[in-house]
């Protein structure tokens, strides 16, 4: 079963851990209202809080699985911080009419600043490349940074495997199969 989004908020270290459970807090009703997208993945109200959750619920079991191979580079902390920021634009989609992925990436970093959330340059990469490298890529140096890569890896097994069915919904079917 899937952690609650608040339990993994507190995984998050301080004061960033802090400051998101506040976000979290003074926007939920928002959060629980706003889509995952429009037509791609989690594409339902509630989408936005389901698609968060799985993200790092998601992380949380590949950090685990993934460290029994090899160490890894990255904090859990702060692939939790920048998995519950990376579409922190998306329950202002409606009012704010973003035209570009650049004024998306925008407001996320007021909206962050506007908590009082720091990040460092490591996140701000993770952040920054969560959905990929797109037209940064470069043949001559890596662009994307180790957590942004398993941040990527996250959002990408939700938003392109597991895009279509609500938490809630699995989460019944799990049950009954379990009893």
């Amino acid at each position: 079963m899937m952690l609650p989004l608040n339990e993994m908020i507190w995984l998050i270290e301080s004061p960033n851990g802090d400051k998101c459970e506040s976000l979290f807090g003074d926007n939920l009703v928002r959060f629980k209202e706003a889509w995952g997208s429009s037509n791609n993945h989690q594409a339902w109200p509630g989408g936005y809080l389901d698609h968060v959750t799985e993200v790092m619920n998601i992380a949380i079991t590949l950090h685990a699985s993934l460290s029994t191979m090899r160490p890894l580079p990255i904090k859990l902390s702060d692939a939790l911080l920048v998995l519950f920021l990376h579409d922190l634009e998306k329950p202002w989609k409606k009012e704010m009419k973003f035209q570009t992925k650049s004024d998306r990436h925008g407001f996320r970093l007021t909206k962050i600043g506007e908590y009082g959330i720091v990040l460092n340059l490591e996140q701000l990469n993770a952040l920054t490349y969560v959905e990929g490298e797109n037209d940064s890529y470069r043949n001559d140096r890596r662009v994307m940074n180790e957590l942004a890569a398993f941040c990527h890896l996250c959002d990408m097994t939700s938003a392109r495997i597991w895009h279509d069915q609500p938490i809630e919904e699995i989460e019944e079917e799990h049950e009954q199969k379990t009893g």
